[in-house]
């Protein structure tokens, strides 16, 4: 139970959204959990059995693994079974049975699968990853089943966009094509044997990533879930900000960064989150978009945000070959800043419309809520603790679980059953389909890149546009970076653009973590920018309001993420990391100097919040025009690297706060008499 509801005195009375408008706009913008309802009790169980099977399974194989291809076709084909099993061809399908077809492509998916246990052998020998006819059928299928998945799964966009990539191989000789997109000649073994055959297709590093490390930290989130988690950290949220100025916005900025970080999803947590958030902030007084869009923009920052940073962090050290843990530092700043900002000019809005927090005797305490549930924050303590050790990162993730199902015994209202933990194993397994299909979409447009080399292509194009300039060849970069990951999740729309587009940057010798790190935000950051950004549609949703107004007060409220990318490319210090003299794609980086890290913190907060006082038009009170500006102008100077602009910058903005702080105190005094 929420401490909140056990507060006896003045209840904060605001009914959160119901479950049936909560459950509308998941399925309209979270197509992961447009999922069927059935009525055979038979196949209900059959679902839940597939589910702990599937995930006791990855239990399994990080003590016993098994050969690479085998591994990740399992975890892929076997997802694709549960999808066929779950998912509604289309919307508006009787949702109350699994009709015959689909119950064929369930058993396409297991042929699949076992064909490349019963063949394995033989490609990897006789025929040496050359496939003959009867591999070729089968991969085709396979090929098939992944986008039928994929549309159910993550709607439409993410396979139209990898069947462009799949259609190029074929016409990517004709002489119509310019030159540069010219390869070539591919016929259909080439194509389908690497997709299928190989481990640079389908069952590439993204479902490499996705078994090591992605699905056991959804699960270890879905135990979390179990516990009481999210409780938690809503409760926590409003005994630590609900009574200050504009106290509901803090508190949607503070428990969605929490949130955000472990499951993932930012659509799922605009909703877990808002449907109690959002009416609080409409309560008080703030508008309804900008209280969807605090939500949105807040949820996407929560990807960012280490440890977990959405599961990200381990596709990246996978990618980059860089430590976990120095990708989990590099990110706290600019992590920080991001919700320094959001922060800020929430704290502001309200500033400028008088909005008061929640009294607090209306609120949880402090003391109340940590005494409730402050021991389930010792699993997130033992997985930095296990990370930080160096025990290997699947191995964490499962002590973590277990320290998780020890951690919660000890309170009543936290404590898990066996029921609890066999539904937190098959709640685990449900969460992991969306981000396992995309990830296997996603292998085809890789393979599909390593096959013909798009990759390199791309680069040199936007290298190319660039003209030498390293800030116009960041510029392209964001803008290719937004393009590729629009409607996608966090962890597809990263391993897409850190094999498109990351590569663009090592000509200009940016180190592989800082280029890794920029594209990431940025693919990130589609999910707030119009015209395709599910995120902000959630939030409009629960709102009730504009989908487009709540997009661009989404862009506005996360514009300091939009410039910190651009900051820690010209200041790797901001990333905690000296490369100098180091190669590009250097994987260990000494620690920078305690002044260079002060130097750009200090200059990046004061730039953060004079940003976000210029945009709202408040600091102490309200501002006039010219002061917004002037006030903008020092705090976009501050992130150049320059020490003189610096200096400019901080004098600008602390006068400009200074004679506004004087203008409130005349107000005051005038009042006063």
């Amino acid at each position: 139970m929420s401490v909140i509801n056990e507060v006896d005195s003045k209840k904060i009375l605001v009914e959160e959204i119901s479950e049936e408008n909560v459950q509308k706009v998941l399925e309209k913008y979270d197509t992961d959990s447009n999922v069927r309802k059935l009525k055979n009790k038979s196949v209900v169980f059959l679902i839940a059995a597939l589910g702990i099977l599937f995930s006791l399974f990855h239990v399994y194989i990080t003590f016993n693994p098994i050969p690479t291809l085998l591994l990740r076709s399992v975890h892929l084909l076997f997802a694709l079974a549960i999808v066929f099993l779950l998912y509604p061809t289309y919307k508006k399908q009787d949702r109350t049975k699994v009709p015959f077809y689909d119950w064929i492509l369930f058993g396409l998916c297991i042929l699949s699968c076992g064909y490349l246990f019963v063949e394995y052998q033989a490609i990897m020998t006789e025929r040496g990853g050359i496939p003959n006819t009867v591999d070729i059928i089968v991969a085709i299928v396979t090929v098939i089943l992944v986008f039928e998945s994929a549309r159910r799964v993550t709607g439409w966009i993410l396979p139209i966009l990898a069947l462009v990539f799949l259609i190029y191989p074929f016409f990517s000789h004709a002489s119509w094509l310019p030159n540069m997109l010219m390869t070539r000649q591919f016929d259909l073994g080439d194509i389908f044997g690497q997709l299928y055959l190989k481990t640079e297709g389908l069952f590439s590093t993204a479902i490499g990533a996705s078994v090591q490390y992605i699905f056991l930290f959804i699960l270890f989130g879905a135990f979390l879930a179990k516990s009481g988690m999210g409780q938690f950290f809503n409760d926590l949220a409003l005994a630590l900000a609900g009574h200050q100025q504009g106290g509901p916005a803090k508190v949607a900025v503070i428990s969605s960064a929490f949130m955000g970080s472990i499951n993932g999803s930012a659509v799922a947590n605009v909703v877990g989150t808002g449907a109690f958030t959002i009416p609080l902030m409409k309560k008080i007084g703030y508008e309804k978009n900008f209280a969807g869009a605090v939500e949105a923009s807040s949820s996407i920052g929560g990807q960012i945000l280490p440890p977990v940073m959405g599961a990200s962090a381990f596709i990246m050290a996978e990618t980059t070959g860089i430590s976990y843990g120095t990708i989990a530092l590099a990110a706290a700043i600019p992590a920080l800043l991001f919700f320094l900002g959001v922060l800020m000019q929430v704290h502001f809005r309200a500033g400028r419309s008088n909005l008061k927090g929640i009294p607090k005797p209306d609120l949880p305490r402090v003391k109340e809520v940590f005494k409730e549930g402050g021991h389930l924050l010792i699993p997130l303590v033992g997985l930095v603790f296990f990370l930080g050790s160096g025990v290997p990162v699947a191995f964490s993730a499962l002590y973590t679980i277990v320290l998780t199902i020890i951690v919660a015994a000890f309170k009543k209202n936290t404590r898990m059953g066996i029921k609890d933990i066999l539904s937190a194993l098959e709640d685990g397994t449900k969460q992991s389909l969306s981000t396992i299909v995309a990830c296997g979409v996603v292998g085809i447009i890789i393979g599909v890149v390593n096959l013909t080399s798009f990759g390199s292509t791309l680069t040199s194009a936007i290298t190319h546009l660039g003209a030498g300039s390293l800030f116009l060849t960041l510029f392209l970069t964001m803008i290719a970076s937004i393009i590729l990951g629009m409607g996608l999740p966090s962890i597809p729309a990263y391993i897409i653009t850190a094999t498109m587009v990351a590569p663009t940057l090592a000509d200009f010798g940016v180190p592989i973590l800082v280029a890794h790190m920029f594209v990431f935000y940025f693919g990130i950051f589609a999910n707030i920018t119009p015209p395709v950004a599910l995120a902000f549609f959630a939030g409009a949703g629960l709102a009730g309001g504009d989908p487009m107004k709540t997009g661009f007060i989404s862009v506005r409220l996360s514009l300091a993420g939009f410039i910190v990318p651009y900051l820690f490319v010209y200041q790797p210090a901001m990333l905690l990391i000296n490369p100098e003299g180091l190669p590009m794609n250097a994987v260990d980086f000494p620690m920078a100097s305690f002044m260079d890290i002060a130097i750009v913190a200090v200059t990046s907060i004061v730039g953060v919040i004079g940003l976000g006082a210029a945009i709202e038009g408040y600091f102490a009170t309200h501002m006039n025009i010219i002061y917004r500006i002037i006030l903008g102008v020092g705090a976009l100077l501050m992130p150049i690297p320059e020490p003189f602009t610096d200096i400019i910058g901080t004098v600008i903005v602390l006068v400009i706060f200074a004679l506004n702080y004087m203008e409130n105190k005349k107000l005051k005094n005038k009042l006063a008499i």
